[in-house]
């Protein structure tokens, strides 16, 4: 009995070991015994709502598409559109353009790429039933026909200055996104670095290096987003090694330590986003442009920017940012004047009648609820900071924060008064206009509407010449701004800090992850 015991344990022995070398080979390009496995942690703040590029609309869903997908162009760091799927593209006339395929492109699942999965792409993002968000920045998109196997034609309605800005926009399978249905938003597959093979919801992202990637297979073997929402947290755990990069959002007080870090480096850009106040115009106490004029009055921009970030971002005026071509310093915004809301409060009928410090009309006190999401420390603090000046004024000021995506979801179905939250990613004024502001954009959450910036809209996506689209939307945000859609509060800087070891990191100031097909860790 002993004899066989010592055999059963030797062959579980070699069975586990067997194991493990299966294991091994079966998790991607292995790396030579004698150098570490190329993995790279990134600590994100939230999950990703989908990995549909079509339907993706947050930040950390926008980081998987960067690793899984490939547009017809990817943008480089001064946004230029730059040869992704597409080798090469012509303008045929002012409404078509067609674009010329790189031959031989792999699928995950490894189908090849052609003409008919660009024309299903565009084809079920501009169907209304698909309900892609974005679907109104491809809205001059009248037809897409696959010329042949290599060769797609888009055909405008009109001129259609940002086109190819908007062309990184992931191409899916035609094939295996029809038999996924909804669950391709779980199991996506695309052309890209990697492919994603776990994912545990808030709480991992697994990615491993796609071996037949038409830009080469990648050195790291393996990306792993890891959830966690505190940003302090989250900063801990890069200076502690359990992961090797994170960015932006990040507590100010967190960067000087992390920078006086000989084990790590940070990087900062200005960023293609703002952080700003939502306001609901469908609010029966919001609608009067007065009592949002007021509001805006009572945000102390500068305060905000020096001791709740630090300077890490800077106050903000309008939707047109600094890193933007069509950013303009000379559009006026409400300055902080306590004394200026109160005229305003009192225009609309806000007075303090009864003398308890709390303005009142009709019998009804001034109350307002500001929200945030729980993941982003400083934009609770700016929540904060604005019940404390609202409350100054006489206003009844309530704070309201939850997980980001029951905060996301209030926010679209206009279920809040004032919202803090941001936007990134904005590679044309038209990105940071149009679907924001337009009487039907997809992303007008707050029902905001003005003919004149409607038409404003509509004539700087269509107008070619680009000093004429700057005046075009410097009118425009001028407008928003003076009717107090949104208060920009702040724009952003990008920051991104990672581990001496990782080399080939590229800082974007789209926030894009695209250089992870390049990194290494040494």
């Amino acid at each position: 009995m002993r004899k066989n015991k010592l055999v059963l344990a030797t062959a579980l022995v070699l069975v586990l070991v067997t194991m493990a070398g299966c294991r091994g080979s079966s998790s991607g390009p292995s790396a030579p015994a004698s150098e570490p496995r190329q993995e790279l942690r990134v600590g994100l703040d939230v999950d990703a709502g989908t990995a549909d590029p079509r339907l993706a609309r947050d930040t950390s869903a926008r980081r998987v598409v960067d690793l899984v997908f490939n547009g017809l162009v990817w943008l480089d760091p001064e946004l230029k559109p730059q040869p992704a799927l597409a080798t090469s593209w012509r303008q045929i006339d002012p409404t078509t353009w067609e674009f010329t395929l790189r031959e031989g492109v792999k699928f995950h699942d490894g189908s090849e790429l052609t003409a008919e999965d660009v024309k299903y792409t565009y084809d079920t993002l501009l169907d209304p039933a698909f309900k892609a968000p974005y679907r109104s920045l491809y809205a001059p998109i009248k037809e897409v026909i696959a010329l042949d196997k290599y060769h797609v034609r888009f055909v405008l309605s009109q001129p259609y200055a940002p086109l190819l800005s908007y062309l990184d926009m992931g191409i899916v399978p035609r094939a295996a996104a029809q038999a996924a249905g909804d669950s391709f938003g779980t199991k996506p597959i695309g052309t890209g670095p990697f492919k994603l093979v776990k994912w545990e919801k808030n709480n991992r992202i697994e990615f491993e290096a796609f071996p037949d990637y038409w830009g080469g297979v990648p050195k790291l073997e393996k990306v792993t987003f890891l959830i966690i929402p505190d940003n302090t947290v989250r900063a801990a755990a890069l200076e502690a090694g359990d992961v090797d990069l994170i960015h932006s959002p990040l507590s100010a007080q967190d960067i000087p330590r992390l920078q006086a870090n000989p084990k790590l480096k940070v990087e900062k850009t200005n960023a293609l986003g703002f952080t700003y106040v939502s306001f609901n115009c469908a609010d029966p106490i919001l609608k009067d442009v007065r009592v949002r004029r007021a509001l805006a009055h009572l945000i102390d921009k500068k305060t905000i920017s020096s001791t709740i970030y630090q300077g890490m971002d800077t106050p903000g005026k309008s939707p047109l940012v600094p890193a933007m071509w069509a950013y303009s310093d000379e559009i006026k915004d409400p300055e902080y004047d306590p004394a200026r809301a109160r005229e305003f409060l009192a225009q609309a009928g806000w007075k303090d009648t009864d003398g308890d410090g709390v303005l009142d009309r009709g019998g009804k006190k001034l109350t307002i609820s500001l929200k945030t999401h729980s993941e982003d420390p400083n934009r609770i603090q700016v929540v904060e900071f604005l019940q404390n000046e609202f409350r100054k004024a006489g206003i009844e000021a309530t704070v309201e924060t939850t997980e980001w995506p029951t905060f996301r979801d209030a926010v679209q179905k206009g279920d809040y008064q004032l919202a803090v939250l941001g936007w990134l990613a904005l590679v044309d004024p038209d990105r940071a206009m149009y679907n924001q502001f337009h009487s039907r954009g997809a992303s007008n959450d707050g029902k905001y509407s003005n003919p004149r910036v409607d038409e404003l809209l509509e004539k700087g996506r269509a107008t070619t010449d680009i000093e004429e689209r700057k005046k075009i939307y410097r009118e425009a945000a001028q407008i928003v701004v003076d009717e107090v859609a949104y208060a920009v509060i702040l724009y952003q800087g990008y920051v991104v800090a990672y581990n001496q070891k990782v080399s080939g990191f590229q800082i974007h100031p789209n926030a894009s992850f695209a250089s992870l097909a390049r990194v290494t860790i040494k």
